[in-house]
């Protein structure tokens, strides 16, 4: 429940989708279980991103995303790096777009704390955005 946008019943319902988080190889993976990653339509080399896929656990995503909303309207006034990437993939994206990502990126720290069994550090958050 440290993560942005986590709340108890968002905590719970990653708790009993992740397990250990030795059922995925990668953060990616999980999100794609979830639906959160893009859909691809690739031929000839020629690959082709569409939106999310919305495969998977649907009360999950619906989750992740509501949370994901509501740390995106509050993002204002904020200084820590997470609101910094957020600020800015706001301003050239639009909102609904910047939501799932951000939705993405909770589910692959999610991910990266259940198979590391870590705590969660809030600098490292955004260090790979």
């Amino acid at each position: 429940m440290t993560l942005c946008g986590v709340g108890p019943l968002t905590a719970s319902a990653l708790s009993g989708a992740l397990g250990d988080g030795k059922a995925f190889r990668r953060g990616r993976d999980f999100a794609a279980s979830l639906g959160l990653t893009p859909k691809q339509h690739s031929t000839g080399g020629r690959d082709r991103l569409l939106g999310i896929s919305k495969r998977g656990d649907s009360y999950l995503r619906k989750q992740l995303v509501h949370g994901a909303r509501a740390v995106l309207r509050h993002v204002d006034g904020k200084d820590d790096g997470l609101s910094h990437w957020l600020k800015g993939l706001a301003s050239r994206k639009h909102f609904n777009v910047a939501t799932v990502a951000l939705a993405n990126k909770t589910a692959r720290i999610a991910w990266a704390l259940a198979h590391g069994e870590e705590d969660y550090d809030e600098k490292l958050a955004a260090a790979g955005a």
